[in-house]
């Protein structure tokens, strides 16, 4: 379809310059009008309020991201031989930067609008890879995506994951199921850092392992010892690399979830770490608190829990948990102890992160010095134009 039969976005005054400089999101209320009645994953044109061309994308009535952009270039559609060209670009940078290594068979390829692909997650797990789709219009060309990740990747199969609260947030009606090819194993297996772990791809949360705090995890071990606390421990990816460090006597690993918690153990005793691990059953806040309250301390403490807020409107609200967390983590710490503290909300800035550690060392009257600060892997690049994509915030710090 040529541009001129496209249904028209036009912009609200004095609210295109975010466009202009290629974010991915335009939100409803910048909206001034539509032409037609376009539906749901429908190419539209995005026009400034003088009507300028900004961008082609696709359209969501059901969303509060009404367009999604994908090319700044009138001639360039958002169709098959974009996708590709966005795929195929995704792929070559983790060949890149893993071409030899266990890290190209357990990475992200394509994280979202960091390659140009706002909607779509694409994680490799040994042989299979697994998607996840949190844009409605984007899953309309879904059929197209998939076979170009099966022409360029040849796995065994693709397994299709949910992120909750998506469906309701963008109309989505999609389920989690094998989209093509095999069904994964359970567990599969993936190599970082050394250690192997097994994965859940079809149950385990998010789309199944957490690569991008890998090189964080690594690093975060070379701080700890003596007695170590991983709190929301999933799978135990921080706690085993911390328990094959000798200066470490010990690692309890605490999370929600018992088939997590299952999965730790098995990894554990695939690397022979079950002799310095326990995973007890509860959650991150409660078990702090009652070790604060019986005189427990630890040398080191990691703090790595879910998103905890998912919407502007839930800052606050954040914040405070944020605080409450590492208020209790502080107390629970032996003097110069080590806490690796982490946040994964999009919404919660460094800055505000900074913040709330001097909050919560107030609280709990303790002097923190942060040693490192640190971010995602690169295998979930930020975009320098939607820096949204910079989420991961993981702090290193000696707690006096």
């Amino acid at each position: 379809m040529s541009i001129s039969e496209l249904p028209v976005v036009t912009l609200k005054p004095r609210k295109a310059l975010p466009f202009f400089s290629r974010h991915p999101w335009v939100f409803a209320g910048g909206i001034g009008s539509v032409s037609g009645s376009p539906e749901v994953g429908a190419e539209v044109v995005l026009k400034s309020h003088e009507g300028q061309f900004i961008a082609r994308g696709l359209y969501n009535s059901n969303s509060k991201i009404r367009v999604r952009l994908y090319s700044w270039d009138k001639e360039q559609a958002c169709d098959h031989s974009l996708w590709q060209q966005r795929i195929d670009a995704a792929i070559d940078l983790r060949k890149s930067l893993f071409e030899g290594t266990p890290a190209l068979k357990a990475c992200r390829l394509v994280f979202s609008e960091a390659d140009g692909l706002s909607g779509l997650v694409v994680d490799c797990i040994n042989d299979w890879i697994v998607t996840q789709w949190t844009s409605a219009a984007l899953v309309t060309h879904q059929e197209a995506i998939n076979q170009i990740l099966n022409d360029r990747l040849a796995p065994k199969g693709i397994w299709q994951r949910t992120e909750k609260g998506m469906n309701e947030l963008e109309g989505l009606t999609i389920q989690d199921g094998l989209l093509s090819g095999e069904e994964p194993p359970r567990p599969l297996f993936v190599e970082e850092n050394g250690l192997k772990f097994g994965v859940d791809l079809q149950e385990g949360q998010k789309t199944g392992f957490y690569f991008d705090q890998r090189e964080n995890r690594a690093q975060a071990a070379r701080f700890a010892r003596g007695k170590v606390l991983d709190l929301c421990c999933y799978s135990g990816s921080f706690s085993l690399n911390m328990a094959r460090q000798e200066r470490c006597e010990s690692v309890i690993g605490v999370d929600s979830s018992e088939s997590a918690l299952d999965l730790a153990r098995y990894n554990a005793e695939l690397n022979r770490l079950i002799h310095k691990t326990s995973f007890i059953n509860s959650d991150a806040a409660p078990y702090l608190e009652n070790a604060v309250e019986e005189g427990q301390r630890f040398d080191t403490i990691v703090l790595d829990p879910p998103k905890m807020t998912r919407t502007q409107g839930g800052l606050n609200r954040a914040i405070k948990g944020y605080v409450k967390l590492n208020r209790l983590a502080m107390q629970a710490l032996n003097p110069n102890g080590i806490l690796i503290t982490c946040s994964c909300s999009g919404h919660i800035s460094r800055e505000t992160f900074e913040q709330i550690l001097l909050s919560a060392s107030l609280d709990a009257k303790r002097t923190v010095q942060i040693l490192e600060q640190r971010g995602q892997a690169a295998d979930h690049p930020v975009s320098a134009a939607c820096l949204e994509t910079n989420y991961l915030k993981c702090f290193i710090c000696r707690v006096v």
